[in-house]
């Protein structure tokens, strides 16, 4: 192989590495997130040239909060099967170079939201940024079993930011998604803490199953899955959706509540994996019925 082919390749992996540092499943939902905010904030369809502004800032600052929060915790995620395999745990990707990568990703993104969206969408996707990296990732991870619940809202933001992008402005509706996802946030990542309680103990990570004990957290999976349930049906209750979605609500909570139910009655770490993995099934799917309803013609 020639030479300039290995330096191809290899620049191939490094850009690959860094691209990891962005989290881009997380990243994907995000923005998924956040564009049905954009779709849902006005009757017909928002300008193409906001959306396309907007979804790339707003990705690109979501990217540098995940590359702070990769940077800030690869000794914890060195000590995790789930995360050992990032970049910075294996030492392909330097602090400084990261935190750099960080800077220009997050500069870059409130640039574009500023200069060609709007002020009020960089002002909260930035507080969204130190709420996710500084506040969540520094302060509130290591320091309580509540750092989920708490630091949940910076997680809840995007179709907050989505909404604010379209119309420059946060509205009641806004807010309903926003709790939606906050009400969300708890039984998904408690779900996860239930099957991985060791290793984030073996991490002197205070999560909820560690420091209460797995019962209570399964009880508390099922009891924020019901407000959850309940906080659902509030567009619905406030006609800003139809239907449609109120039976999109109802199927899709239902089951999860169902997952829930068994999870408190008849835990198995199988089912607490099953039961992650259906809270973001549950979050794109109720999002995209929102976005269906939106458009219906009844």
């Amino acid at each position: 192989m020639k030479a300039s082919q290995l330096e191809l390749r290899a620049a191939q992996y490094r850009l690959q590495q860094y691209f990891l540092l962005t989290k881009p499943r997380v990243n994907s939902l995000i923005v998924f997130c956040a564009m049905i905010g954009m779709f849902l904030a006005v009757p017909g369809l928002p300008p193409a040239s906001t959306v396309l502004a907007a979804t790339l800032g707003i990705a690109l600052v979501a990217g540098a909060a995940a590359a702070v929060n990769c940077l800030v915790e690869q000794k914890i995620d060195a000590l995790m099967a789930r995360t050992r395999a990032r970049p910075l745990p294996r030492g392909e990707v330097a602090n400084l170079d990261t935190l750099l990568f960080s800077g220009v990703l997050g500069g870059m993104g409130l640039s574009i939201l500023y200069h060609w969206v709007n002020p009020l969408t960089m002002w909260l996707t930035f507080a969204t940024f130190v709420g996710y990296a500084i506040i969540y990732t520094i302060v509130l991870k290591p320091a309580t079993p509540q750092n989920i619940v708490i630091g949940g809202a910076s997680g809840a933001m995007p179709p907050v930011l989505g909404w604010a992008a379209v119309t420059g402005e946060v509205s009641t509706e806004a807010m309903l998604l926003f709790l939606i996802i906050f009400a969300w946030t708890p039984p998904h990542f408690w779900a996860l803490a239930l099957y991985r309680t060791k290793e984030y103990a073996r991490a002197g990570l205070p999560m909820l199953p560690v420091t209460h004990g797995p019962e209570f957290t399964r009880l508390h999976v099922l009891l924020y899955t019901v407000l959850l349930f309940g906080i659902s049906l509030l567009p619905f209750a406030i006609r800003m959706s139809g239907y449609f979605y109120l039976v999109a609500a109802l199927g899709l909570g239902g089951v999860f509540i169902g997952y829930a139910w068994k999870l408190w009655r008849d835990y198995s770490d199988a089912l607490a994996r099953r039961t992650f993995r259906y809270s973001i099934v549950y979050l794109s799917a109720m999002f995209a019925a929102l976005l269906i309803d939106h458009y219906l013609p009844f």
